[in-house]
């Protein structure tokens, strides 16, 4: 398989907060956000494979910023890593203010998605190459969440996660 870059499937979603989105503050509901988070997410790792791909974990979330009723919010989505089946998608979600355009991150999320055929078999992915520097953090740093993932799951031995020792041997 080919690489390709984490460009080659950018998601961008912009919508504006409207009032059955929100809770009794008036901003959105967590559950609304994530929901966006999981449909961009999800429209990358389709690009990415160019097949079926099912949501296997919600990795991290964190609501840094509320998001106000009226706000214009952008959800921006990029494969961060992949592995044999599954790819890391990083999710970027920025709020627009209504009177100066200026866009301000508000939250962020890892999503792990897997590659299935019609009969839901797990099926190969293409490689990754990040280009930014950026892209190039958020790579390293998915093989550590991996394994750490994995430790927590019981399906690797602390001793094997090679990424997570050098963090702390170094």
């Amino acid at each position: 398989m080919q690489n390709k870059y984490p460009s080659d499937s950018i998601t961008v979603l912009t919508d504006l907060v409207l009032p059955g989105e929100t809770n009794p503050l008036n901003n959105l509901f967590g559950g609304e956000l994530l929901a966006r988070m999981d449909r961009a997410a999800s429209i990358t790792a389709r690009r990415h494979s160019r097949r079926i791909c099912v949501t296997a974990s919600v990795n991290h979330v964190a609501f840094n910023k509320s998001i106000p009723l009226g706000s214009v919010v952008t959800v921006e989505a990029k494969v961060s890593r992949t592995f044999s089946t599954s790819m890391e998608i990083y999710i970027d979600v920025w709020i627009e203010d209504r009177e100066s355009g200026i866009k301000v991150k508000a939250n962020e999320g890892i999503y792990t998605f897997v590659a299935v055929d019609e009969m839901g078999t797990p099926m190969p992915v293409p490689p990754i190459e990040p280009q930014t520097e950026l892209e190039i953090q958020r790579f390293e740093a998915a093989l550590r969440r991996k394994q750490l993932s994995l430790v927590l799951a019981g399906k690797m031995k602390a001793s094997d996660a090679t990424e997570l020792r050098a963090l702390f041997t170094k």
